[in-house]
């Protein structure tokens, strides 16, 4: 498979090499609007051909697949031409910045017959996937509801960046952030019928996007999702459960400056002493390997990859029922 990647910057740098590591992928060509870090990057990877900005990425006749590494606001357009041109597309999350953005690039996928993945790295962190195999086994038994807290503390001259930028990004920090948990959420416990939420803005000044998004959203059969997603954590903190009738299931730590990950199952027992089936992952951060093989495998099976389009736009449409529920000081209806 001969890849595209367009954005050299952070997430650039973490989705690459997961290419050099993959049998019968090839990195091609990277194009950026910053040619220093694109060349950085080629020669980190072996060398490959880079070009600025990304009409040249797309418009070339020789790639099967693009990864989208940009800001937000460019994630509609350049996923949607290369759809056209026939090109598979893992599109790094939020999928868009709008609603009416999310919408145009699933409809494009569903009628070019391609592949279309948002970058939803977190379903597949081993912390999360070992959740996953206990919960599909039937351990906790039935879900009765998912608690999450997932926060970062930020940084000096965070209000500068682009993720700053409204007219960017779409929204603060539960969009930035948030939306991997609000993700998970949906995967554990099913499709969300009405949103309560409040956001604040406490530290950062970034304008009308929220450091601070505290959401509630419940199913038509009652199930609760509370999520709290911050910019004001100031020790980084994933903390992610899943209680069911008979037990529950927690994922602690994503590695790296979260601490290390380990997942943990507990099950309901009146009498016994509390004990907990806990495994624990070493070594690097393999999520964006496993998200990548995934994808590869979804393309090459013509089906739909775990983390899709569509689930990408779900999950966009949530969030922004979060921030009309906050706004308006009301649930909201999905």
């Amino acid at each position: 498979m001969k890849v595209g990647l367009v954005g050299a910057g952070l997430q650039g740098w973490r989705r690459a090499p997961v290419l050099r590591d993959t049998a019968g992928a090839e990195l091609t060509v990277i194009g950026s609007a910053h040619l220093d870090a694109a060349h950085r990057l080629a020669q980190r990877m072996g060398g490959c051909e880079v070009v600025e900005g990304w009409e040249p990425v797309v418009e070339r006749r020789d790639l099967d697949a693009v990864i989208v590494c940009t800001p937000p606001h460019l994630h509609a357009e350049i996923s949607i031409a290369a759809m056209r041109r026939g090109m598979h597309v893992l599109c790094e999350k939020p999928l868009a910045r709008t609603l009416a953005e999310g919408e145009g690039m699933v409809a494009t996928a569903s009628e070019t017959g391609v592949v279309l993945k948002c970058g939803f790295n977190h379903r597949h962190h081993p912390g999360i996937q070992q959740a996953r195999q206990w919960f599909d086994a039937g351990a906790i038994g039935e879900p009765m509801f998912v608690r999450c807290r997932y926060g970062i503390g930020g940084r000096p001259g965070y209000e500068k960046e682009w993720r700053a930028d409204p007219h960017i990004v779409g929204g603060g920090q539960l969009m930035e952030q948030g939306i991997h948990v609000v993700d998970l959420s949906r995967w554990f416990l099913g499709e969300f019928a009405e949103v309560s939420a409040y956001t604040a803005n406490h530290f950062w000044k970034t304008g009308p996007l929220e450091d601070n998004a505290f959401a509630l959203f419940r199913t038509a059969n009652g199930r609760v999702a509370s999520i709290h997603s911050s910019l004001t954590q100031w020790k980084n903190l994933f903390s992610f459960e899943v209680h069911g009738r008979d037990g529950y299931v927690t994922v602690e730590g994503l590695g790296g400056g979260y601490g290390a990950e380990r997942a943990a199952l507990g099950r309901r027992d009146f009498s016994a002493p509390f004990s907990e089936e806990v495994v624990e992952f070493r070594g690097d951060d393999r999520s964006w390997l496993e998200e990548w093989r995934e994808f590869a495998t979804a393309v090459k099976e013509g089906s739909q990859p775990l983390g899709s389009g569509e689930d990408g736009l779900i999950a966009l449409r949530l969030v922004y029922a979060a921030y009309e529920a906050a706004r308006s000081d009301r649930t909201v209806a999905l």
